[in-house]
């Protein structure tokens, strides 16, 4: 877990920034692997999502992206046109109504026929629209340019930066300590202006801006497709909570909630990172973070309350309707272990005066000074404007019990036994800071601890409850990162309690959990102790459990399937030479990849669109296959002129080294039963020889394809069972014992002819159900006209990429499952899509498809490959990488068939290694011939 710190106040491009939970100082939780994408995962998932499509504009070169701000932006960064030196913002048109209350950037026009940045010419700071018209700040269709608080900075820009920040002394300790406060926008984003220059020489740190950064200059991009959602109240942040979005929000996040006979939590209420008691309450549409609530606590509608961690039983609060309460740690000399416990109204503006009708709590300052017994002097000095920013509310405090005692007080909900008098006195006796104090007091460091100990308390506890349960369904990896947020003390404890529990639970082989997620489990606990090398776990420990599960899920183990092919004897007398030759196609993925994968597929339903093709002309995977009747051992050979001959085949026995260059081979013969010292249909000398003629690390489905041949070349000659099936269901098992993993997909891609849609169930044997895709005349042609197959030249190694994904799977990483869920549901649009001859609609799905492989593994692609799907992003309606990415082919569709030869022209401009293939749909079945000498 980490902990995102999102200031979501007005002036939270200041620093130091300040916290009035009137303006909603919030750290968020994010939780990527406990649970499915809630609420606070949308904010972040947003954030990242515009991180990465800028970060793509940095072509490796190095910078700083800088986002800031009271919006959450939404657009697509990866169109950006980044300096190579220098600075730019992002802006957006706004209605001059909007942008009169904002920072509006006068820039220079851009010009579409060049590549030259349009230059930002001054900086408004919320300027009235006369100004805008006059300064010529306002466009040709009345909007004008807003700041989004996105800046990125490179090259030069970005050096000056960091020698300016690493100065000596170091400039910004004199801004902390006089709390003067220096703007990203005006000053720093000013000294890249120089016509901002005559008004920074008397701004704090103007000089020195100017001198460290003047040299440099500021651009803008301006996004005019983003959309955004302003989080500058607490009261909008609720707003956003209490909506639906398309079911996408879960409002109880990494809490433990009582059931609901014990406590009344509303439907929706957030209640995230928390503790709560029985004998609870929380109202519809509050917002709950990093509490402990215990019996007697009532939370009411539109609330906000947070960081009240307390477990004293004296510790419990009523907070009114729309009412905010949260407590904050503060460094003072005079006090160790300070902490203030503060409150508002949620409506409360700290900005607006008494005079001028601002409230507290919802209320007339008037009323509250004359209810509360105290004097506007307790509350402000002469000089101060008297609102809620400046009023000295709060008293310092020991013990939160204290703090909220005086929060319920000024709230005027105690329930205390003291009388008026005693209250007052106690208040008016005490340290009292205002919210503008905080803004120097705050104690970061012990927030995040406190943050930090309470999450981790609540990890090790869903991690000891999930194994004691038994179901293993947290994703364990996470909690563990969460454990260690509370220090190394708490973590060594939880860790060797629910080590220990695990251990137990591993030792049972309780069959509720599989044996690979145990396995993962302890893995992951070990790791997280710092015992990644232990002797009772590693991860040959996982990949053997995942290989035995997919044993039982094909029917068999080694033994029982050796003794299954015993049972077929071809006659001695016509056995002098048999000889058997398999050709086979390549299998081109369209979606629904690693839904096909053990341990997926043992588990959960997987679904394939796939294609089987032949290239250049011909069926480019064989194996021959020749058994003589006299002799013995077996002579393996590929088309390199690798060779070797094993005199005993009963010597060949799992496990293989996985350096062994003919293990594919060998492999085939254990689960045909060739290496068996009691099979009668063994005996006899066997010659084969394997070719493939495809670039390695294709990505096509080489191995299993090619796997597929040789199996079905050894039952051949053994007059076996050589239906697609059972050498479907035989590879698969060939696969786990080889150690590479695969699925099923491959060798269905390449032995079942045309385009088929497969799908999984899960059980003992699993059940494949392979549907071929009626294809018409019309649409063949249009296929093979607007798609292009073209290798990369980037050689791809899938086991490294199978073990990420498979690991992440083991660990339940909610993004990745949801992630599997999607792509196996766009197999069967896909499928749907074919049969309405929707070309356009297989490129989007493609494409989408591609974003999702990334998802589970982002080193899937690299800079070649993102080049080559830009070069021809314009002439392309959809693109992927053939199986699970890295490198290898690629696939395109084309717009048309014209934009399908410009695309072809291109691609095979860029030359070698690049290489574009012709193809067809393979549709006989695969050849096989056999032979009686």
């Amino acid at each position: 877990m980490r902990v995102l710190l999102l200031h979501t106040g007005g002036d939270s491009k200041r620093v130091p920034w300040a916290n009035p939970i009137g303006k909603a100082f919030i750290p968020l939780p994010f939780l990527a692997g406990d649970e499915p994408d809630g609420p606070i995962l949308t904010l972040f998932d947003h954030i990242l999502a515009i991180s990465a499509g800028v970060l793509q504009s940095f072509s490796n070169k190095g910078g700083l992206l800088i986002m800031t701000g009271d919006v959450l932006p939404c657009f697509d960064a990866s169109s950006m046109t980044l300096p190579e030196n220098g600075a730019i913002v992002i802006t957006v048109p706004a209605p001059l109504s909007r942008a009169s209350k904002h920072g509006v950037i006068l820039g220079s026009q851009s010009d579409k026929n060049t590549s030259t940045l349009p230059l930002v010419i001054d900086l408004l700071q919320k300027p009235s629209s006369k100004e805008m018209g006059k300064r010529g700040a306002m466009l040709a269709d009345g909007t004008a340019l807003l700041d989004t608080g996105i800046f990125v900075v490179r090259g030069d820009a970005f050096s000056n930066l960091v020698a300016f920040a690493l100065l000596d002394p170091n400039p910004v300790a004199d801004i902390l300590a006089t709390g003067e406060e220096v703007s990203l926008y005006e000053e720093v984003a000013g000294a890249w202006v120089s016509a901002r220059h005559e008004w920074l020489v008397s701004r704090p740190l103007g000089k020195k801006l100017i001198n460290a950064l003047g040299s440099s200059r500021l651009y803008h991009h301006c996004a005019e497709e983003l959309e955004f959602l302003h989080f500058g109240t607490s009261s909008e942040v609720l707003d956003h909570l209490v909506e639906d979005h398309k079911g996408r929000v879960l409002r109880k996040q990494f809490s433990d909630i009582p059931g609901s006979p014990l406590c009344e939590v509303a439907a929706s209420a957030s209640v995230i990172g928390c503790k709560v008691h029985p004998c609870v309450s929380v109202g519809e549409g509050s917002l709950v973070f990093s509490c402990t609530l215990v019996a007697g606590t009532r939370v009411g509608s539109r609330c906000v309350a947070m960081g009240l961690t307390s477990e004293e039983p004296d510790s419990s609060f009523t907070l009114p309707d729309r009412h905010c309460l949260w407590r904050v740690p503060v460094s003072l000399k005079t006090l160790s272990g300070a902490q203030v416990v503060l409150c508002c109204g949620l409506d409360d503006d700290p900005k607006v005066s008494f005079s001028s009708g601002g409230s507290f709590c919802g209320g007339q300052w008037g009323k509250f000074i004359r209810d509360r017994g105290i004097c506007k002097s307790d509350l402000w000095g002469p000089n101060e404007d008297e609102n809620l920013w400046n009023a000295k509310l709060f008293p310092v405090v020991s013990l939160q019990e204290q703090g909220i005692s005086f929060a319920m007080w000024l709230m005027g909900a105690s329930r205390t036994t003291f009388d008026k008098n005693s209250e007052l006195t106690l208040w008016c006796t005490s340290h009292r800071l205002s919210l503008r104090d905080l803004h120097r007091h705050i104690n970061f460091n012990q927030l995040n601890h406190e943050v930090g100990e309470h999450i981790a308390t609540l990890a090790g506890a869903f991690l000891k409850a999930s194994i004691v349960c038994g179901a293993l369904g947290r994703n364990f990896s996470q909690l563990c990162q969460s454990i260690a947020l509370g220090g190394k003390e708490t973590a060594a404890k939880l860790f060797k309690e629910s080590n220990s529990l695990i251990t137990d639970l591993k030792r049972e082989n309780t069959a509720f959990a599989p044996s690979s997620r145990v396995c993962q489990a302890l893995l992951d606990i070990c790791e997280a102790c710092g015992d990644p090398c232990s002797e009772s776990i590693s991860d040959a420990c996982v990949w053997d459990a995942v290989a035995a599960e997919t044993a039982v899920a094909v029917g068999q183990s080694v033994g029982e399937m050796e003794a299954a092919n015993e049972e077929i004897a071809v006659p001695i007398s016509i056995r002098a030479i048999i000889r058997s030759r398999v050709e086979l196609p390549v299998r081109l993925d369209i979606v629904g990849g690693w839904s096909d994968t053990p341990p997926w597929s043992l588990e959960r339903i997987g679904c394939v669109l796939n294609m089987a093709v032949q290239l250049d002309g011909r069926s480019p995977l064989c194996a021959e296959v020749l058994l003589h009747s006299d002799g013995a051992g077996v002579t393996i050979s590929d088309e390199e002129g690798n060779s070797i001959k094993v005199d005993d085949r009963s010597s060949i026995q799992v496990p293989f080294d996985s350096d062994d260059r003919f293990r594919l081979v060998k492999a085939a013969l254990v689960v045909t039963g060739f290496t068996s010292k009691n099979s009668l249909s063994t005996s006899g000398r066997l010659d084969i020889t394997t070719c493939s003629n495809v670039p390695r690390g294709s990505g096509l489905g080489v191995s299993s394809v090619l796997a597929a041949a040789v199996v079905k070349g050894l039952l051949e000659v053994k007059q076996g069972d050589t239906s697609s099936e059972n050498v479907t269901r035989l590879v698969l098992f060939l696969e786990q014992i080889m150690g590479t993993g695969g699925g099923w997909q491959d060798q269905i891609g390449g032995v079942y002819p045309g385009i088929k849609c497969t799908t999984s169930m899960p059980g003992r044997p699993i059940s494949l159900k392979v549907e071929a895709v009626p294809v018409s005349d019309a649409l063949r042609q249009e296929l093979e006209t607007r798609m292009l197959v073209a290798f990369t030249g980037q050689v791809r190694l899938a086991h490294k990429v199978l073990q990420i994904v498979v690991r992440r799977y083991l660990q339940r990483d909610a993004r990745l499952i949801a992630a599997i869920n999607r792509l196996a549901a766009l197999a069967k649009l896909g499928e749907a899509a074919f049969a309405a001859n929707d070309l356009d609609a297989i490129g989007e799905i493609m494409t989408e498809a591609w974003f999702l492989h990334q998802e589970l593994d982002p080193n899937c692609s690299n800079s070649f490959v993102d080049s080559l799907f830009q070069k021809v992003k314009h002439l392309s309606c959809g693109h992927k990488l053939v199986g699970a990415g890295g490198g290898g082919f690629a696939i395109f569709i084309g717009k048309d068939k014209n934009a399908t030869e410009e695309m072809k022209v291109l691609l095979q401009s860029v030359g070698p290694p690049v290489q574009v293939y012709s193809w067809a749909l393979f549709e006989p079945e695969s050849k096989v011939v056999a032979e009686l000498d």
